[in-house]
């Protein structure tokens, strides 16, 4: 079946990657996480001193997706979304942390400095909610809470029942 999906946006550490990958376990559906993807193939163009963090080259990405997006089925985890086209992803879930819960994930991950701060400010401005609505229809971005283990069987649940209605309505 045809299905386009994002999974991202969201700040580092919110779950994106444990609620993708166990969605597409449950829903037979395949998952490409971003940064893997690019490390793999090396889809760099620099390196950023101040976050010490590699330099997405964004085109290559595109590139590099393109063909598996076109097939449908897709989970897509990535923290930003504004240059992903618009026609890849039928529905857009955005994961929001509180600082507590987020602070202390960012922490244990080995964030420090400005990169931990500038994602906790992130999440307080609702950065990349506001960054997704702008970037697709807004109604199909859509906020589900990520603080507990209770949260994630709440959204898996919820996503599930959209996907199902999404198969009987368009298949």
């Amino acid at each position: 079946y045809r299905f386009l999906w994002v999974w991202s946006p969201g700040t580092p550490g919110v779950g994106k990657t444990t609620l993708g990958k166990e969605l597409a376990s449950r829903a037979g559906l395949s998952y490409v996480n971003v940064g893997d993807l690019a490390k793999e193939g090396e889809l760099y163009e620099g390196f950023d001193e101040e976050y010490d963090c590699p330099i997405l080259d964004e085109d290559r990405v595109i590139d590099e997706l393109e063909d598996r997006m076109s097939e449908g089925g897709v989970i897509v985890d990535y923290h930003g979304c504004d240059f992903f086209p618009e026609r890849w992803f039928h529905i857009v879930f955005v994961l929001r942390t509180e600082n507590s819960f987020l602070y202390d994930r960012l922490e244990s991950r080995g964030y420090t400095g400005k990169k931990l701060q500038d994602n906790i400010q992130c999440e307080i401005f609702q950065t990349l909610y506001e960054e997704a609505v702008l970037s697709y229809k807004k109604e199909i971005v859509h906020q589900l809470p990520s603080n507990t283990p209770e949260d994630l069987e709440r959204n898996l649940d919820q996503i599930m029942q959209w996907i199902e209605q999404w198969m009987k309505d368009n298949n």
